[in-house]
C-alpha cells in the first residue's frame, strides 16, 4: 500500500435522492443540483473546478456544458461509452490531475428515463436511427437488449452448468442492501414494486419471466436519477471536508462480436487485470465490489472476468449469501441496493463510484466494517455484443 500512487482522490459526492421526479425536473436540473451538493460535500466552490467530464446525457455537448455551469476548464472530456462512461472518465480525470493539467474535476449525471418511459431493455439492441454497420446486420433479426442478456445467461448455464438458484443469490443480496437504504426503499415504493422487503431465492425463481431465462427480479429497474463526483489533486484533497478516497488503479476496455468469441466473457477480462496490476492489489483483497447490475448475468460474468473466481465458477462463488455486507466474506456486492433494487436511470456507472466512496468513508447504510479497498466496475452497451467495461480501484486514506 505504501508505494501506491496517491495523486487524485474522490473528495465530494452526491446522489440525487429521487428515483421518480416531477414533470418540472429535467436531467440538467438533476446534474446541477448534484454538482452543487457534491462541491458542498467537499468544501469546494464552483470556481475551484477546472476540469469538466460529461457524457452528454443532459442534452449539452462539450462546448456547451462549461458555458452552462460557468466554468473555465483547462480540461473537457466528453467520453460516452454507456454505463461505464463514469469509470472511464474517473480514470481520465486521475491521469489529467496526475499530469498537472487540472486540480479539481467534476463528473455529473442526470436522467429522467422513467418519467420519459424510455424502452431501455425492450428496445432494439443497437438503438434507433439511421442504419449503421452493426444495426444494418443485427436489427432485422429483432433482438432486443434484454434478449441479448438472456442469451448470455442461457449460454453460461449451458457451458458451465450454472443454476437459476445461483443467479438468484445476486438479487437476494442486493435486495437486502436496498432494504437498509431509505432512498432505495422509496424508489421501490414509487415504482410500485410488489414488495419492498427482503426476497428469497424462491421469490426470484417464481417471479415473472421476462426473457427466458431472465426473470423479473433479475432485471434492473428503470428509474430517474443522477449524481455527481468531485475528484481532486493530492494538495486539494488534504484540505477538503471529508476523508479522501484515493484512486489507485484503473482499466478500460471494449469488446464486440467476433467469430468464435465467447459471449460469456466481458471486457472486464481485459480491463480488470490492468486495474488490479496498476493498484498493486489482488481481487481477494477487495472489501466492496460495486459491479454494474443491469441483470444478474452481468454481475456473474464480471466477477469471473475480474478474477474474483475462475471462469465458470461464479455460480458456486456467489452461493450461501457471501455477497451480503454482513457475510464476513469478501467482497460485499452493491451495498446501495444496485440497479436491481435502488436505481437505474440508464447509465448507472456514477452510482458505483458514489457507493464505493461512501463505504470507504464509513457512510454506507450497509457498512462493511473497516472497509479499505473497493472496486467500481461499469459496463456499457450490451454484454455478449459490443460493450465497454471500466474498472476503478479505490483505497481509503
Amino acid at each position: 500500500m505504501a508505494n501506491q500512487r496517491r495523486e487524485a482522490a474522490i473528495v465530494g459526492i452526491h446522489e440525487y435522492p429521487l428515483r421518480v421526479v416531477g414533470p418540472d425536473v429535467s436531467a440538467m436540473h438533476i446534474k446541477v443540483e448534484s454538482a452543487r451538493k457534491a462541491l458542498e460535500d467537499a468544501g469546494l466552490s464552483w470556481k475551484d473546478v477546472d476540469a469538466v467530464y460529461d457524457a452528454g446525457e443532459g442534452g449539452l455537448g462539450g462546448l456547451e456544458i462549461a458555458d452552462y455551469f460557468g466554468f473555465r476548464p483547462t480540461v473537457i472530456d466528453t467520453t460516452a461509452v454507456g454505463g461505464s462512461s463514469f469509470e472511464f472518465q474517473a480514470a481520465h480525470a486521475w491521469r489529467a490531475i496526475a499530469a498537472g493539467k487540472a486540480k479539481v474535476a467534476l463528473l455529473t449525471y442526470g436522467s429522467t428515463a422513467h418519467s420519459q418511459s424510455r424502452a431501455i431493455g425492450t428496445g432494439g439492441a443497437t438503438g434507433q436511427g439511421a442504419p449503421r454497420p452493426q444495426s444494418n446486420m443485427e436489427d432485422p433479426w429483432g433482438l432486443t437488449l434484454i434478449a441479448g442478456y438472456a442469451m448470455v445467461k442461457q449460454r453460461h448455464m449451458f457451458q458451465y452448468h450454472t443454476t437459476n438458484e445461483q443467479f438468484a443469490e445476486i438479487s437476494v443480496a442486493t435486495r437486502l442492501h436496498a432494504t437498509r437504504n431509505p432512498e432505495a426503499v422509496k424508489a421501490m415504493t414509487d415504482l410500485a414494486f410488489v414488495g419492498t422487503g427482503e426476497i428469497s431465492i424462491q421469490d426470484v425463481l417464481t417471479s415473472r419471466m421476462i426473457a427466458d431465462p431472465l426473470r423479473l427480479l433479475e432485471c434492473c429497474m428503470v428509474s430517474d436519477g443522477g449524481g455527481a463526483v468531485v475528484i481532486a489533486s493530492r494538495d486539494v484533497a488534504r484540505n477538503t471536508k471529508k476523508r479522501p478516497v484515493w484512486i489507485i488503479g484503473s482499466g478500460e476496455a471494449t469488446k464486440y462480436p467476433e467469430n468464435g468469441g465467447d459471449i460469456t466473457v466481458s471486457a472486464g477480462a481485459q480491463s480488470g487485470p490492468i486495474a488490479f496490476a496498476e493498484a498493486g492489489v489482488r481481487p481477494g483483497e477487495i472489501d466492496i465490489a460495486m459491479i454494474y447490475d443491469s441483470f444478474t448475468i452481468t454481475v456473474l460474468a464480471i466477477l469471473e472476468d475480474m478474477d474474483f473466481c475462475k471462469k465458470g465458477e461464479g455460480g458456486a462463488f456467489v452461493q450461501g449469501g457471501r455477497l451480503k455486507f454482513n457475510s464476513g466474506k469478501k467482497p460485499a456486492l452493491n451495498t446501495d441496493g444496485g440497479g436491481l433494487s435502488s436505481n437505474h436511470p440508464g447509465m448507472r456507472g456514477i452510482f458505483l463510484l458514489l457507493e464505493a466512496a461512501r463505504q470507504l468513508r464509513g457512510e454506507s447504510h450497509s457498512q462493511v466494517p473497516n472497509a479499505r479497498l473497493a472496486v467500481a466496475t461499469g459496463n456499457g452497451g450490451q454484454l455478449g455484443s459490443r460493450h465497454s467495461t471500466g474498472a476503478i480501484i479505490l483505497a481509503r486514506d
